[in-house]
């Protein structure tokens, strides 16, 4: 399996250029049988998703659940994991609160230990209160999860 991880602020130029990028790799996975593990939202999993459909790769999304039953994501994530759903071959259900930011760093870290390697969209800045991508790659890294940096020359994020 081959996740991703990256900022949750990506300008909408950013996420085309990742996605193209994204396409560009994935495929190599895809002609190995591989396929692509996505915790549903907005921005980066859903330019994921779109690049794996694109790939041929299968891609399989995680959703929340609480007591296990399917939890409700906030609006803004709704219409994309939506996209998602249409987009993966497999769902998965996860006990977790989409609203929490730490119960989706350690759904994020449950994640990364199912797969052989991690692509971080993350233009190396440290982890903030909002933004655990740097915590993510040295969790990977140190799990023994290679891991690829994608960075496009042009990347930005939104001020």
């Amino acid at each position: 399996m081959i996740a991703v991880v990256g900022h949750p602020d990506l300008t909408a130029p950013t996420l085309k250029m990742v996605e193209e990028e994204l396409r560009r790799r994935l495929a190599e996975f895809a002609l190995a049988g591989k396929a692509g593990l996505v915790r549903a939202g907005q921005g980066l999993p859903v330019a994921f998703g779109r690049a794996a459909r694109a790939a041929g790769l299968a891609l399989v999304t995680v959703l929340p659940t609480k007591n296990g039953v399917p939890d409700v994501l906030e609006s803004s994530d709704r219409r994309a994991a939506g996209e998602l759903l249409l987009l993966s071959e497999q769902v998965r259900l996860m006990e977790y609160d989409p609203a929490d930011r730490g119960a989706c760093v350690g759904a994020d870290e449950d994640l990364m230990r199912s797969c052989a390697r991690v692509l971080a969209v993350w233009d190396g800045s440290p982890s903030d209160g909002r933004d655990a991508t740097a915590h993510l790659v040295a969790f990977a890294r140190s799990s023994g999860v290679d891991v690829d940096v994608l960075w496009p020359d042009g990347a930005s994020r939104r001020g």
